[in-house]
């Protein structure tokens, strides 16, 4: 039987609930170690992501997530008696710097890492961390080559081709007989999610507009919203970031275009954040993929939710939730090794951590977590839409 841990469970252990988080935030700042623990019989991991620079936002909604969740575990007795001690390091969005980040962490005697965050420094540290075998699962690393140098890496979300598969299966589903398509054609994201979603939707009989394309920071949309309009589309695909989808959105409106949009989880925050980046009316009818909101009401959803908001006074992101996820995915890994007498410091310590990880489920906040074969998760994943002023779930697809 798979060994499973969950939030439930050590909740328990600690006779502490959710409501009862509260407390000072263990976070340090940005660039330095944050710990947990500081004692010489703690175990220490990694913990790496962007806490400054232009993706900084996505960095610490992750290291927030991971954060809270070492929290709640240290306080219910942490792993066999000994607390985890996250040395937490800023790598700016740079790959370079986040194989300076892992190969300082290595030194420091780390027995595995949460990390990192965006496509191009994960992959960097993946190619990295393969001589030492050190286990590796990120939260949001969506490229698919992330998983390709080693068995040592996984990741607690899906991949940029799945759900571009999954948005296409979803647009067939849902009777689209003509699908245009506006995306950031410098973004390894977007390419990676738009190139799956034309393969299967053409897969399923749908015609795909010729694919208009834009560079990085354009704000400028309606050159290429008015050749797809042209096309008579039923729906639009924009698997891009909410910053940029907010607007094609909005200009799309305005030229006049009443069909449905179609995203991925990049759309998350698109609406209800501290800024909304289309309004509720022009986003009615739409869909995307993601693995949380903040309206899903399930139980274990709404108990993180609650926990996030008491422990840093707002509300919690998708890439928070996948933060907790994957720092929930690591603990269950380090616990199965720790219970089977491994050495955490020696190679076969690292081996038992990554044989852990591979062999067990974990109940996350995105769903159950587990692996078959490769670094990939299977896991459910939601489609969201937006009604009457507001998101909610209106399907889970399982894997």
């Amino acid at each position: 039987m798979a060994n499973a841990i969950s939030r439930r469970d050590f909740v328990k252990l600690s006779g502490i609930t959710a409501a009862g988080l509260g407390g000072a935030s263990i976070i340090t700042a940005c660039g330095g170690s944050s710990s947990s623990s500081s004692n010489s019989d703690s175990i220490k991991v990694g913990l790496m992501g962007p806490y400054s620079g232009d993706v900084a936002q996505y960095g610490l909604a992750v290291r927030h997530g991971a954060e809270l969740y070492v929290k709640e575990l240290n306080e219910a007795g942490g792993i066999g008696g000994r607390n985890v001690e996250l040395n937490t390091q800023d790598e700016k969005g740079d790959a370079t710097e986040a194989v300076n980040v892992y190969n300082k962490m290595a030194e420091d005697g780390v027995v595995a890492i949460i990390g990192d965050v965006t496509s191009t420094p994960s992959i960097a540290v993946a190619q990295a961390s393969v001589k030492d075998n050190m286990p590796l699962v990120s939260a949001s690393t969506t490229a698919a080559d992330f998983i390709s140098y080693g068995p040592n890496a996984f990741r607690a979300c899906v991949t940029d081709p799945y759900q571009g598969k999954l948005m296409a299966d979803f647009a067939a589903t849902q009777g689209y007989k003509t699908v245009g398509v506006i995306f950031n054609s410098g973004g390894d994201y977007e390419v990676g999610v738009k190139d799956a979603f034309v393969e299967e939707a053409k897969a399923k009989g749908i015609t795909v507009l010729d694919p208009q394309g834009y560079a990085a920071g354009d704000v400028d949309f309606n050159a290429q919203l008015t050749t797809i309009i042209a096309g008579n589309p039923d729906a639009v695909l924009a698997p891009n970031y909410y910053q940029d989808d907010g607007k094609i959105v909005t200009q799309a409106r305005q030229l006049g275009y009443k069909g449905v949009f179609l995203g991925a989880d990049g759309w998350s925050n698109i609406l209800g954040g501290d800024e909304e980046y289309a309004s509720a009316t022009d986003l009615e009818g739409c869909y995307y993929d993601c693995s949380f909101i903040l309206e899903n009401d399930d139980e274990g959803v709404q108990k993180f939710v609650k926990a996030y908001k008491d422990e840093y006074g707002e509300s919690p992101t998708n890439f928070c939730a996948l933060g907790y996820d994957a720092a929930m995915v690591m603990m269950n890994g380090i616990k199965t090794a720790v219970e089977g007498g491994a050495d955490l410091s020696s190679d076969d310590g690292r081996q038992a951590i990554i044989d852990g990880i591979a062999k067990g489920s974990v109940e996350g906040v995105t769903g159950t977590i587990k692996y078959d074969g490769t670094g990939d998760p299977v896991k459910p994943t939601l489609v969201i839409t937006f009604k009457d002023g507001a998101q909610k779930v209106f399907d889970t697809i399982e894997a």
